[in-house]
Parts: C-alpha cells; sequence; structure tokens
C-alpha cells in the first residue's frame, strides 16, 4: 500500500474526518543525465558559496527574501514553520460550490483522499456520497511542505479526489499576457463550418485511449543511437492554413470527419449484431438441450 504524504482531518460544519493525502498521477518520462559535448564527464550541481566557492550543506541553508539594493530579511525554516497556518493538520472546508462554476486553469494537481481508519470510513463515505449527489465541491485550505495551498475536494467513483488550486491572483490575465488576440468571429459561414467540424469530431472521452507517443518516441530514439543506426525523421511540422484556404479546408475537414465517423459507427453495428447472432444461438442451442432432456 502507498503512503500518505499528509494526514490530518477534513473538517465541516461540526463534523471532523480523518484522511490521509496520496499521489493520484505518476509521470513517465525517460530520465536523462547531463554530460559534457564529446565527453563521458557527467554534470553535477552544488550548492556553493558564490564568494568563497566551498560548498555548503544543506542545513546550514537559511532562506533570504530580496528587498532590492543588496538588502535581504533571512528566515530560518523554524520561523516559517511557526507561522504556517494550518498547524492542527485540518483541511477545513469553508464553503461548498457547483463543480461546473470552477473553471478548469484553477485546478493544479490532484491527489486521492483515504480514509485514516476503519472506525471513521462511513463518514468518509458519507462526505463523498453527498458530494457526488450534490454535484459539489469543498473549498478548502492547508499547509503542506510549508506551503499553503487552495483546495477543492470532490467525489469521483468510491474515492475523494483533492485538487490543489491557483489562487485568483496567481493566474495572469490573458489580455496583459498577450497580443494580438481576434476579435469575436463574424464570418457566419466559417464559423458554421467550424462547428460542423467540431460536431463531426466529437465523441465520448475515453482516456484510456490516448497514450504518451512521444516518451515512446525517446525511447525508440535511444535504442536506435543504441544500436549505432541513423536517425531518420519522417514527419514535417503543419503548415498554417491561410485564410483564403479556411473555407475549403473546413469543408474537406469536415467530410472526412463524417466518412470516419460513418466507417466506426459501421464497424459497431457490425460487431454488435454479430454478437447479438451469437447470443441468440446460444439461446436456442440451451433452450434445444433442454428440450432433449426433458423428452429423454
Amino acid at each position: 500500500m502507498a503512503r500518505s504524504i499528509w494526514s490530518g482531518y477534513i473538517t465541516f460544519g461540526l463534523v471532523s474526518v480523518p484522511v490521509g493525502l496520496y499521489s493520484a498521477t505518476e509521470e513517465h518520462e525517460l530520465d536523462f543525465h547531463q554530460f559534457q559535448r564529446d565527453t563521458s564527464d557527467r554534470i553535477r550541481y552544488k550548492r556553493v558559496n558564490e564568494r568563497t566557492g566551498r560548498e555548503v550543506p544543506y542545513e546550514k541553508i537559511v532562506k533570504g527574501h530580496d528587498l532590492g539594493n543588496g538588502k535581504y530579511v533571512i528566515v530560518e525554516p523554524e520561523e516559517l514553520d511557526d507561522i504556517a497556518p494550518g498547524r492542527s493538520r485540518s483541511l477545513e472546508i469553508d464553503t461548498f460550490v457547483d463543480l461546473d462554476e470552477v473553471d478548469p486553469i484553477h485546478f493544479q494537481k490532484s491527489y486521492y483522499l483515504g480514509p485514516k481508519d476503519e472506525e471513521n470510513a462511513s463518514s468518509y463515505g458519507l462526505l463523498r456520497d453527498a458530494l457526488a449527489k450534490t454535484n459539489r465541491a469543498g473549498i478548502a485550505k492547508f499547509v503542506m511542505r510549508g506551503k499553503e495551498y487552495l483546495a477543492a475536494i470532490r467525489a469521483q467513483d468510491k474515492v475523494l479526489v483533492l485538487e490543489t488550486m491557483y489562487f485568483a491572483d496567481e493566474i495572469r490575465d490573458p489580455a496583459k499576457e498577450l497580443n494580438g488576440l481576434p476579435a469575436k468571429s463574424r464570418t457566419g459561414k466559417q464559423l458554421s463550418m467550424a462547428a460542423d467540424l467540431i460536431e463531426a469530431m466529437s465523441g465520448e472521452w475515453k482516456p484510456a485511449s490516448y497514450k504518451d507517443s512521444y516518451t515512446e518516441r525517446v525511447k525508440e530514439l535511444v535504442e536506435t543511437k543504441r544500436k549505432g543506426k541513423e536517425v531518420v525523421l519522417t514527419e514535417e511540422e503543419p503548415e498554417a492554413t491561410t485564410p483564403t484556404d479556411l473555407v475549403s479546408a473546413l469543408r474537406a475537414s469536415v467530410e472526412a470527419a463524417r466518412k470516419s465517423r460513418a466507417g466506426r459507427t459501421g464497424k459497431k453495428t457490425a460487431a454488435k449484431k454479430t454478437t447479438a447472432k451469437k447470443t441468440a444461438a446460444k439461446k436456442t442451442a440451451a433452450k434445444k438441450t433442454t428440450q432433449r432432456k426433458k423428452a429423454s
């Protein structure tokens, strides 16, 4: 069983539920070390004193906030721990919000919340089921690893999921960050065709259908170089569709998407018919067997 990376209590009203926090995701990138080109010399990073050039052990390092003009306020790790909110290790739910009203841009990272003991599992299940029934998320704050997090607690099947969230002032205003954002589209024909293309390409969300193809290609690259073979690149970058070609590109895309969907639908229908025939045949065979037994 996985070990919890944080433990505490979910509190709402006068109810407290002991829980543990567990990682819900894992990444599968290929690890690389760094080397100086044309050598087998590894690159290492050290914490060094910029004045003396000597390495400094981790336990002798403190934090300093830059005030400008070469001045710093030095803060000890213990001082940060002393002022940390939530030292009671609580996830105190401040309010419950409709999940559909939360913009996904606020979500940062997902964790599982598990019941800490069997004795209080029923309280955990009650909160989970109530959140699922109302389609709401509990908004709370908590401290983990020296940092305060805003969090949304929601239900997913049999488990409670905690989403760490960005605070409102941590999300950048796109109008201030980006230039050249187009005004609202006024071209009726193009907009209608773009909507048709979206509809033609729409389908069910099936996360298992998507794989990390880039990591697989990195593995293939490493294996190819290990064998001393030449690396051959076959794909080219796409070119931007010009405004004059946009309508024809949309039309061709809609037709191709509809044909693809029709092909998939045909295969599904055929598969269903085959399954139905097999099921009917089995039922008929079973019925005949039963009749023979009765006759004998």
